[in-house]
């Protein structure tokens, strides 16, 4: 289930009923101040919704007060092995600090909970199947699912007894069976937000198809409130391809949903070279619109009188256009994004 407990990350609630949010990390050089501020601007304007900005260094954590300065949306410092980066984080403002406690030793974890507490800082524990503590993995052998969910639970429960509640867990994997498994478990046995995510996922193609499956499956089942697609590509195809996925189990709202047909020889207008320049044109627009392009008539008709804009193919290089359900009019091939951009713009 969603998390029935709820906590902000610099004013964006998550878990406990609120919409999913999606999340993405920056790659450039945190210490070049106005890279980073650049590739959180592009990623803002695609939708994300918050964004993880690496602090590995002395500099880069001062770097960082910049930078949240300039960003429109929350951001989360990660934080590795040093713990006092996670503490300059917090002072430079980060709405959040993602530790895993697997490589952060007990005295840096009482101080980094106490400038949470001090600057109501969340924080996200990580527990991936590559760091998990060491006697964990002696008794398991192996990072299995019982390995990660028990080092999931031990931590929640470190941070409980030091009296803090205000955090988010994920329990990431790159084997997706294995993940999946393993939030599965661990939200019967928690309720604090989940963040969900296929690790170390790959390329754009074979981890899209990954992230897909896993985090699809488990929103699918009412699990998670936050995600984050890990993918070796630009950080926009994260956003992009995390925002399809909400999409495509109708949890995200005001955005475009465009159906159209695989093509075949019945196909009477180009269908791909119009999806995609409507893909493109539509990607930051944030409006509750269902666009229906289809080669003919066979399912167009059907598909147009449910959509809010629809075209099909009606005769070779001719189109019939539907609005709200009724016909509208007969247009040529060459007229068909542009008469659909007016509308979109319209609505």
């Amino acid at each position: 289930m969603s998390s029935k407990k709820q906590i902000s990350v610099g004013g964006l609630k998550i878990g406990g009923g609120a919409d999913i949010s999606v999340q993405t990390m920056t790659n450039t050089n945190t210490e070049d101040i106005k890279s980073t501020i650049q590739q959180i601007n592009q990623a803002t304007e695609l939708g994300c919704d918050l964004i993880r900005v690496s602090c590995p260094t002395p500099a880069s954590t001062i770097a960082l007060k910049e930078i949240i300065k300039n960003s429109q949306i929350p951001i989360i410092a990660d934080i590795h092995f040093n713990y006092k980066r996670a503490i300059e984080s917090i002072e430079s403002g980060a709405a959040c600090v993602r530790i895993n406690p697997g490589n952060t030793p007990e005295s840096g974890i009482k101080e980094i909970i106490k400038a949470a507490k001090d600057n109501n800082v969340a924080i996200r524990i990580g527990i991936n199947s590559g760091s998990i503590e060491n006697d964990i993995l002696e008794k398991y052998k192996e990072p299995s699912v019982d390995a990660i969910v028990e080092s999931a639970v031990l931590n929640c429960k470190k941070l409980e007894d030091l009296d803090f509640q205000n955090f988010k867990i994920s329990v990431k994997s790159s084997d997706v069976q294995t993940s999946i498994e393993a939030y599965r478990k661990l939200s019967q046995l928690i309720d604090y937000p989940l963040h969900l995510g296929i690790t170390e996922s790959g390329t754009l193609f074979p981890g899209t198809i990954k992230s897909a499956i896993g985090i699809g499956s488990l929103l699918a089942d009412g699990i998670g409130d936050t995600i984050r697609v890990s993918l070796s590509s630009d950080i926009s195809d994260e956003i992009k391809v995390g925002k399809q996925i909400l999409k495509s189990l109708n949890l995200l709202k005001d955005c475009i949903n465009i159906v159209s047909c695989p093509t075949c020889s019945r196909t009477l207008i180009d269908v791909i070279e119009i999806s995609r320049d409507l893909e493109e044109y539509c990607e930051s627009i944030n409006k509750s619109l269902k666009i229906s392009v289809l080669g003919c008539v066979v399912n167009g008709i059907g598909e147009a009188a449910e959509a809010d804009i629809g075209v099909f193919g009606f005769k070779k290089g001719i189109a019939k256009l539907y609005i709200k359900g009724k016909e509208f009019k007969t247009i040529e091939e060459s007229e068909i994004f542009s008469i659909l951009k007016e509308l979109i713009d319209e609505f």
